[in-house]
């Protein structure tokens, strides 16, 4: 029998989607308008003062956080012949952009350069509002989404996407260490939602996933 999703994440969407939710509070509570901790921003010079080297790789690495990874994942889904998985990458990765974007209104917190005089801005300066990372939301997203699909290999891939994206972030300027950990929560929370409508029928019953030989561990 093929797992399903529930039973591969070990979590009920329900729980995840609270879990996420605790995580964006709490990281929340943190965040000052004009005002940053030591701890942060002794956290962000960790990563922000890595060498210049390395920009070119972490901007490849970035793209998995961006919007666009959404679809693209999705479409690969499809035409892997999983559609289900599609529909929840696509939802998933999208509507954590867009709720970000809603977070970032409600907290205000300034992008890193307002707070660190001595930031490193590589490449061009990101705008806007900093709490929460889309990039960081949208990667844990759909990490999240692919998980049940994946086996030890690809999981231990997906693990390993999401601080990394968050931590591309830190090192480019763009983002303190709080908004991609609130971000991060955002994308988890986003998908335990997604999943719970996506995969629960009206009776409770869930849609089983279709995976290949092998995707499942």
């Amino acid at each position: 029998m093929t797992p399903s999703p529930r039973s591969g994440t070990g979590l009920d969407p329900r729980i995840r989607a609270a879990l996420g939710v605790a995580g964006l509070l709490l990281c929340g509570r943190r965040v000052e308008h004009d005002h940053v901790t030591a701890w942060e921003i002794a956290a962000f010079h960790g990563v922000n003062r890595m060498p210049d080297q390395l920009e070119r790789p972490a901007w490849v690495v970035m793209q998995l956080g961006n919007v666009a990874a959404a679809p693209v994942a999705a479409a690969a889904a499809v035409a892997g012949d999983r559609p289900q998985l599609g529909r929840r990458l696509l939802i998933g990765g999208v509507a954590t952009w867009l709720l970000a974007k809603a977070v970032k209104q409600v907290y205000r917190r300034p992008r890193p350069a307002r707070f660190v005089t001595a930031a490193h801005i590589r490449g061009d300066e990101a705008l806007g509002l900093g709490y929460v990372s889309g990039h960081a939301g949208i990667v844990a997203a759909m990490a999240s989404a692919a998980w049940p699909e994946l086996g030890a290999y690809g999981r231990a891939a997906a693990a390993s996407a999401v601080p990394l994206v968050a931590a591309t972030r830190i090192y480019v300027g763009a983002h303190l260490p709080l908004d991609v950990l609130g971000g991060a929560a955002l994308g988890f929370a986003v998908q335990g939602l997604v999943d719970e409508v996506v995969l629960v029928n009206r009776g409770g019953r869930l849609r089983r996933s279709r995976t290949g030989p092998g995707c499942a561990s």
